[in-house]
């Protein structure tokens, strides 16, 4: 005896009526109280971007924290590749790039330290080469346009004057070049920032860099987003009704795929709402992007059932449609899970030990994915028996006269 899971629909329905209501009341409450349904990031508010290069390692948790205490709030933070090689850095040797720490001088009394060191060590690159001032006392960078080995800058400096100098080789590599978006700021605010960056750790001067970021560039990505999902209700609408024309009423294959579809997007906004009142998660380019690809697998998973639904509609003569549409099911619900828990598994060790720039991406992925596979299972199909059977209100049923247990066309 098969297990009769379409049955059972109506509580499938009642329940994600009861998460969407929820989800609508979330979205209600945010907009309320916050002026946007969700926590939207600089992506479409706009804001400050900051191109950095240190000439050591830091981390993106002490960067973070630079940034919050100089009042930056909204923050996103993504390494980037260590050396461009088209870059000035990739120009030199790698026994070339030292930092030297002063103890107890002045910049005063290193005015002349860098033509010193170029007549008598070796050329230095005068565009990254420079006397700091900071918190943590003086600093001399150089960048030497040879290789030079840290001994002979150290016996020079100690001839002159400079016993005790520290000096380091610097390495630049994993963890030393970041690129951080903040929310709007003012050039005073910049500078004050820069400062600070500065006493963090050595900076590549040159290569620096910051701008505005115009919130713009979300809205085109919204509006992209928004023509992507019409575009793509449209042909799949069209090509689940070409692909089942032989069966009877096949339009609503695809206007029941479509309906999975969007309870996939209210349920995945729902979430993100949550997310973002409890967790303070914005909303970026990389949601939508997580959204859209969520989109296609849930679609991809009601075809699926539906193409087995068709093939024992010409197979199954005699049998009513819903039980037809149960042993579909319950043939392909194994495919089904196996393929969107292998999905689900990786999602959750990236989230476990993936890096924090994609960890939202991923959950939202997730989140996505599981609604894809309960949506496919439990609203398209059950949602096709009850269009059939006449369930829907102010849908009225095609061909009204045809009994369930009619046969089926041959297909």
């Amino acid at each position: 005896m098969l297990f009769k899971l379409v049955e059972r629909r109506r509580y499938y329905f009642l329940f994600s009526g009861v998460l969407i209501l929820i989800g609508l009341a979330t979205l209600a409450y945010s907009t309320s109280t916050t002026g946007s349904p969700l926590q939207l990031s600089i992506d479409f508010t706009g804001g400050a971007l900051f191109e950095l290069q240190f000439q050591e390692e830091v981390s993106e948790e002490t960067l973070r924290e630079a940034f919050e205490a100089n009042g930056f709030e909204q923050l996103v933070v993504q390494e980037l590749n260590a050396i461009d090689e088209t870059s000035a850095d990739a120009q030199f040797p790698t026994e070339s790039h030292y930092t030297v720490y002063l103890d107890g001088a002045t910049p005063d009394s290193l005015n002349n330290i860098l033509p010193q060191l170029e007549e008598n060590v070796a050329a230095l690159d005068d565009a990254t080469s420079e006397v700091y001032a900071g918190a943590e006392g003086v600093r001399v960078q150089l960048q030497f346009t040879e290789a030079v080995d840290a001994v002979l800058i150290e016996t020079f400096l100690a001839e002159n004057g400079f016993e005790g100098a520290q000096v380091q080789r610097l390495e630049v590599g994993a963890g030393s070049r970041w690129s951080v978006r903040t929310e709007e700021a003012s050039s005073a605010q910049i500078d004050r920032m820069l400062a600070t960056l500065r006493d963090l750790a050595p900076l590549n001067e040159q290569a620096i860099s910051t701008s505005e970021v115009s919130g713009s560039v979300g809205e085109e990505v919204s509006r992209a987003a928004v023509a992507a999902t019409v575009a793509a209700t449209v042909v799949i609408l069209g090509f689940i009704w070409f692909s089942f024309r032989k069966v009877p009423h096949a339009f609503r294959y695809g206007a029941c795929a479509i309906v999975a579809m969007f309870h996939d997007i209210l349920v995945v906004v729902t979430f993100m709402s949550i997310l973002g009142l409890l967790f303070s998660w914005q909303a970026d380019a990389l949601f939508l992007t997580a959204l859209l690809t969520v989109l296609g697998f849930s679609v991809q998973d009601s075809i699926v059932m539906f193409d087995r639904v068709r093939e024992n509609y010409g197979r199954r003569r005699g049998e009513s449609f819903e039980l037809i549409v149960n042993r579909s099911v319950l043939e392909t619900i194994h495919r089904s899970l196996g393929t969107q828990l292998n999905g689900m598994f990786i999602m959750v060790a990236l989230i476990l030990f993936g890096g924090e720039t994609i960890r939202h991406f991923v959950v939202i992925m997730l989140l996505g994915l599981m609604s894809g596979t309960y949506s496919s299972i439990f609203i398209a199909i059950p949602l096709l028996v009850s269009w059939e059977k006449g369930e829907i209100p102010l849908v009225n049923r095609a061909g009204r006269s045809e009994g369930q247990s009619s046969a089926p066309a041959q297909v």
